[in-house]
């Protein structure tokens, strides 16, 4: 695929996120408030409409979490930003994971922006008491993209090592 093209399934793939992230709350928001929770797979995967205002897991920074969150996530956006546009177009799963950080943030941020309330979470799994914290389209997005992101990087930072120096013109090779 030409360098042009993952551009574009950069893009692609920011825009599917939010906008499914964006279907999905505004489904959860309209359908859940009234029932919760909604059994999937038995106990172990529930849905159930929570509004975070805070970050990952639940963190909070007091009064201010709304504020602190947003400019976090902006910033956030700038520096991978930067990333992508250092990023050679050949390079596909770097801007695939980009792209699902990126609109998993765009998603989020979204949600911060429009209501005092909260970031919409709505899915739900664990078994009986042991919980993960519930979450949303985005926050898979960005957690899947910063996986793939993380083993990208490392295996592109061992390739590097794994080269060997290039020589200085006019140098003879060194002896065995």
């Amino acid at each position: 695929m030409a360098s042009g093209a993952n551009r574009k399934m950069f893009w692609g793939v920011v825009i599917g996120v939010v906008v499914l992230d964006l279907i999905t709350k505004l489904l959860v928001v309209e359908f859940l408030r009234f029932r919760m929770p909604v059994h999937v797979v038995g106990n172990w995967v529930t849905l159930q409409l929570v509004y975070n205002q805070g970050a990952a897991f639940g963190i909070h920074v007091g009064d201010y979490s709304r504020v602190v969150f947003t400019g976090l996530a902006l910033v956030a956006l700038v520096v991978l930003g930067a990333m992508v546009r250092q990023t050679d177009g050949s390079h596909r799963i770097r801007l695939l994971a980009l792209g699902l950080v990126c609109g998993g943030a765009v998603g989020n941020l979204i949600d911060r922006i429009r209501s005092a309330r909260g970031v919409v979470d709505f899915i739900d799994v664990g078994i009986q008491q042991l919980r993960w914290p519930t979450f949303n389209v985005a926050d898979m997005a960005v957690t899947c993209g910063a996986i793939t992101l993380a083993i990208v990087l490392w295996a592109e930072g061992r390739d590097l090592q794994e080269q060997p120096p290039e020589q200085e013109k006019g140098t003879a090779p060194a002896a065995p």
